[in-house]
């Protein structure tokens, strides 16, 4: 079952949404994520160039990177990966089904994107 939410980069920003609608809806307010991290590429664009290099800044939701740990990896939220995406302009393409994997540039760290709040709970 394909389990993929995308919304092209063309696509002006949703108005006049309530918050479930926002938050609650079949995409799990992973395009509200991602229109944030629009809004953010706009206001912060270094922030957005480190992103675009592939650097995993440190953003609201867990999945950033400031430093490499001994493990060398850790998880991250879905929230995370779709601002992210929008900080760079990239399309939102998220697929549920799949943890996607980004190793940040600046750090060498390795981040692992689930939906499983029992993977990131603790991190």
């Amino acid at each position: 079952m394909n389990q993929r939410i995308h919304r092209s980069n063309k696509e002006p920003k949703r108005d006049g949404l309530s918050w479930d609608e926002l938050w609650k809806g079949k995409e799990k307010g992973l395009i509200t994520c991602w229109e944030v991290g629009r809004e953010l590429r706009v206001k912060e664009p270094e922030l957005a160039s480190r992103a675009e290099k592939g650097e995993l800044p440190v953003l609201g939701w867990k999945g950033g990177v400031e430093k490499k740990t001994k493990k060398g990896e850790k998880f991250g939220t879905l929230f995370y990966l779709a601002q992210w995406q929008g900080l760079r302009g990239d399309d939102l393409d998220i697929d549920l089904s799949h943890e996607p994997e980004l190793v940040c540039t600046k750090t060498g760290m390795r981040v692992i994107y689930t939906g499983d709040l029992k993977k990131y709970g603790n991190a």
